[in-house]
């Protein structure tokens, strides 16, 4: 795809210009802001689309309105951003509060009517200006650990509100709630060999280059020594003056003699553009070693609005008789630079370290649809599913698909298809496309016509038909049989189920359906007593969980009740 380089200039141009407003909001909470994570801060699929903030690593801190506005949307999930209030505010923007333990007074109690309407946990809500009117500074709910959170905090955005594109918290005065003097860390410099032909000190494989710092607190890299076309990429990260959190950078910039050739800068980006961060990053390093590697460069290129290049794309040709002087500065928002010079010259060098060896027996092309079969399996693959064209393993050995493995990022779905006749008509409900993780299998929606089954996913790997046929377990936390929970506030009870997952789950008290918090997490399933169904004398508690095949689990038990909580 090409990409204009007048476009994403004038893009860049006309966001320098954008007057996003200062002094119009407050923080979010009373307590001194630090965070734990950082706007466009590199994450598995996608670019963080906010702030991280820590809330004294505990759940029950209060969480303000930033500015007037009016509550917009209330989404409970158990995965994401768990529970989530969003405020639209009359100035065009919508600020977001995320991982939520509850929210507070009206909120909550509309909340809690929506979950016995609909009888379910899992909701989504929209208001209109004036159903939930808040106030700047209006508490609105208490910070928590729900959702795909990995320890308490609040997790905060600033949206567009028509175009719903996240924005840096920074351009609307946040950078005065924090100091940072510190410069960020460019931690690996590493070169790529961009073609078959080229050699890159005498190597033709990523290789890393060595740092020195200089007196005047720049960086000089050792020279590289190449011949055809190569990359740059680096692994940065940057730390503010009260966190211990390695943060994302802000902007880079690459220059070559002078000229800058390729940047970025994380500043506004749409939820459509998040997983090009698989093509950002060196994905295959990272599946390989856990570490991110930001490339600088493009090859070939893609629609991230982030990105600023010349038609290079990042590209740099070494060439006989020249020698080129590069120069990389990494910022963060504070202007706080980190710069690197890279001297580069040409020579043809012997390769001592040789290209890595592929095992494959198929070639992909990115740009066109791609159909591989054997052994009554098969996968194909909707032209534009990967980045790059590459060398595909594709094999079927005792009944388990071979996909090449997840080193190769795809950017949207492809089909695995599967046929067999091993299971009866009861069975074949029972039976999907799960993608074999070492002694793990991951459940993939299947769908079954007669004996073929077939399944979307955006991962490769390796595949197999799995049977379950195995019900969820479901058990009490505490033995309750007969009890008396006159002091109890909660019930609560735990649920797993060991190969599909689980798929839906409810709870009955005496007959009449009862809110259940799930924490995926934990397995646990909670119900708060001051909901108010529970009845003076004798109560039955039923629970029935699903699975995502249909296994189904039904959990009885009694206890007694001489009040109410």
């Amino acid at each position: 795809m090409k990409i204009s380089f007048f476009s994403i200039l004038f893009t860049s141009i006309l966001f320098a210009q954008t007057d996003y407003p200062k002094n119009y909001f407050c923080p979010p909470l009373d307590i001194p802001l630090q965070l734990s994570g950082n706007f466009g801060e590199l994450r598995p699929n996608h670019f963080h689309a906010g702030f991280d903030m820590k809330t004294l690593q505990r759940e029950g801190i209060n969480v303000y309105a930033v500015a007037d506005g009016y509550v917009s949307r209330i989404k409970i999930s158990t995965f994401g951003n768990g529970k989530t209030i969003y405020i639209d505010h009359p100035n065009g923007y919508t600020s977001v509060y995320g991982h939520l333990q509850k929210a507070t007074d009206f909120i909550e109690s509309v909340i809690k009517k929506t979950h016995y309407k609909e009888q379910s946990f899992e909701i989504e809500m929209y208001f209109k200006p004036n159903e939930m009117p808040v106030s700047k500074g209006q508490l609105i709910a208490l910070s928590g650990n729900t959702g795909a959170s990995e320890g308490p905090h609040l997790h905060f955005e600033f949206r567009d509100t028509k175009t719903e594109k996240v924005i840096n918290p920074m351009f609307f005065g946040f950078d005065t709630f924090m100091e940072d003097a510190k410069k960020p860390i460019v931690s690996n410099l590493f070169v790529y060999p961009l073609d078959s032909k080229t050699t890159v000190n005498h190597a033709q494989r990523l290789i890393p280059i060595n740092l020195s710092l200089q007196k005047d607190g720049t960086y000089l890299a050792d020279k590289v020594v190449a011949n055809g076309k190569i990359g740059f990429g680096i692994s940065a990260y940057d730390y503010d003056d009260v966190s211990f959190n390695k943060n994302g950078v802000f902007d880079v910039n690459l220059f070559c003699n002078g000229k800058s050739i390729f940047g970025y800068q994380f500043n506004t980006y749409s939820f459509d553009e998040m997983r090009y961060i698989n093509a950002f990053i060196d994905y295959s390093f990272y599946k390989k070693t856990q570490q991110r590697i930001q490339k600088l460069f493009m090859n070939p290129p893609f629609n991230l609005s982030i990105i600023r290049t010349d038609d290079t794309n990042g590209v740099i040709s070494v060439l006989p008789n020249v020698n080129s002087v590069c120069r990389l500065e990494v910022s963060d928002f504070y202007g706080n630079k980190t710069t690197i010079t890279i001297p580069i010259s040409y020579d043809a060098l012997s390769t001592i370290i040789e290209k890595e060896a592929v095992v494959s027996n198929y070639l992909v092309k990115a740009s066109k649809d791609c159909f591989f079969e054997k052994d009554k399996c098969s996968v194909f693959f909707p032209a534009g599913t990967f980045y790059n064209d590459f060398n595909l393993n594709f094999d079927v050995k005792n009944n388990v698909l071979t996909v090449h493995d997840d080193t190769v990022p795809a950017h949207s779905s492809f089909t695995v298809s599967m046929e067999s006749d091993s299971f009866s008509e009861s069975l074949k409900e029972k039976v999907f496309i799960g993608r074999i993780e070492g002694r793990r299998v991951s459940y993939n929606a299947t769908r079954q016509k007669e004996n073929v089954y077939e399944a979307k996913t955006k991962t490769l790997g390796q595949f197999k038909l799995v049977l379950d046929t195995i019900p969820p377990i479901i058990s009490m936390t505490k033995p309750i049989e007969g009890k008396t929970l006159d002091n109890q506030k909660l019930l609560q009870v735990n649920i797993s189920d060991s190969v599909s997952g689980i798929k839906s789950y409810n709870g009955y008290l005496n007959g009449e359906w009862i809110l259940m918090e799930y924490d995926n997490k934990t397995g646990l399933l909670t119900h708060n007593f001051s909901d108010g169904i529970v009845a003076q004398g004798n109560n039955v508690l039923k629970v029935v969980v699903v699975d995502n095949v249909g296994n189904s689990s039904i959990f009885e038990t009694h206890f007694q009740r001489n009040q109410k909580q």
